[in-house]
């Protein structure tokens, strides 16, 4: 159908070059009227100009038209032909769970599964230039699982090429002692990566951001203050997600600078991860 279009518009504009120079023939050869004759020509051939670019714009713009409503209209179709009701109810969460993650992306947003999280993360650690700035809940296996692992080898990387990373950990006094706890903290510290220590009854359980107050799941890190990765508080089908955009950056800059006045700096005593308050606690006292 559309080559047939397309032959007819062709042979229109054929017609009219025709039509406007036997009518010029006609005033030249019949009515031996020059001027007429050329005016009639130039007027046919810009006539026939107008109407081909015309014609070109129409069949254009209907063609954008045609895509945007088999967009627009291509999931309604999609779900109208589902009779089951079963299918239908599990379409409808679907889409709802698209339209979700629609919004997500008009925000800046781009939601990421936990193996492209990490693997995003690695990414913009090996890019940083200057500093990576991270908040992460503290657990005895952090370093055990093979996605983290890997995000890790790419902090230890940057720190090599020079970039200072700072680490708030989000933990317990009690799971201090844990010694799982303590060989992970043991193992940052040891690898040059300035860690500190932020207590989860410290915190309070909504921080004010750009004048709203949000929950946040206190595992996140800003790259050089242009990208951010973010876990989801509740987790589903996404684990977390990525932003370049200046005012969440800037979101997320301003719940660090709250959650680094709330942590502790460390110190290595007897081959232990304590607080440096306590160190110099008992200095002072001795």
């Amino acid at each position: 159908m559309t080559n047939m279009n397309k032959k007819i518009h062709d042979m229109a504009v054929f017609i009219e070059f025709l039509a406007g120079s036997g009518l010029a023939i006609f005033f030249h050869m019949v009515l031996h009227n020059e001027m007429a004759a050329y005016l009639t020509f130039g007027i046919g051939i810009l006539l026939s100009l107008v109407t081909y670019l015309v014609r070109e714009d129409i069949g254009k713009t209907k063609a954008e038209l045609f895509t945007q409503y088999q967009q627009v209209h291509a999931i309604p179709f999609a779900l109208a032909q589902i009779s089951d009701p079963e299918c239908q109810a599990k379409a409808q969460e679907l889409v709802a769970g698209t339209l979700k993650n629609i919004a997500l992306l008009q925000q800046g947003f781009i939601p990421l599964d936990e193996m492209d999280f990490y693997l995003e993360g690695a990414r913009l650690a090996d890019q940083a230039l200057h500093r990576i700035k991270a908040v992460d809940p503290l657990s005895p296996g952090w370093l055990s699982r093979g996605s983290l692992i890997n995000f890790y080898q790419a902090n230890l990387r940057a720190v090599t090429r020079g970039i200072e990373i700072t680490r708030i950990f989000i933990t317990s006094r009690e799971d201090l002692g844990d010694p799982e706890v303590q060989k992970v903290l043991l193992a940052q510290y040891r690898d040059n990566i300035d860690v500190r220590l932020a207590f989860r009854d410290e915190l309070p359980s909504t921080i004010d951001i750009g004048g709203s107050e949000v929950n946040s799941s206190f595992d996140f890190a800003i790259y050089d203050e242009r990208a951010v990765t973010a876990v989801f508080v509740q987790t589903g089908k996404y684990h977390g997600r990525k932003t370049g955009q200046a005012g969440e950056v800037a979101k997320y800059l301003h719940l660090y600078e709250r959650l680094e006045h709330s942590a502790h700096p460390v110190a290595l005593e007897n081959e232990r991860i304590v607080l440096a308050s306590e160190v110099q606690a008992v200095a002072l006292a001795s």
